[in-house]
C-alpha cells in the first residue's frame, strides 16, 4: 500500500524544488540586470548622439 501513496507522503515543497526556484530567481534577476544595463547604455549613446548633433547644428548652421 505504501507504494501507491508514496507521492502523497512527500512534502509539497521539497529541497529540490526550492533549489530549482532559487536558481530560476537568480537567473531572472541576472537577466533583468543585464537588460537594464543594455537599456541604460543605449540611452547614454542616444544622448551623446543628440548632443553632438545639436552642437554641430549650432556651430555650422548659417
Amino acid at each position: 500500500m505504501s507504494m501507491l501513496t508514496h507521492r502523497l507522503e512527500r512534502p509539497i515543497h521539497s529541497a529540490d524544488e526550492a533549489t530549482i526556484l532559487g536558481t530560476l530567481a537568480t537567473t531572472a534577476g541576472r537577466f533583468c540586470l543585464q537588460l537594464f544595463a543594455i537599456l541604460s547604455t543605449g540611452s547614454v549613446l542616444t544622448l551623446l548622439i543628440a548632443l553632438k548633433t545639436a552642437a554641430h547644428l549650432w556651430r555650422f548652421h548659417p
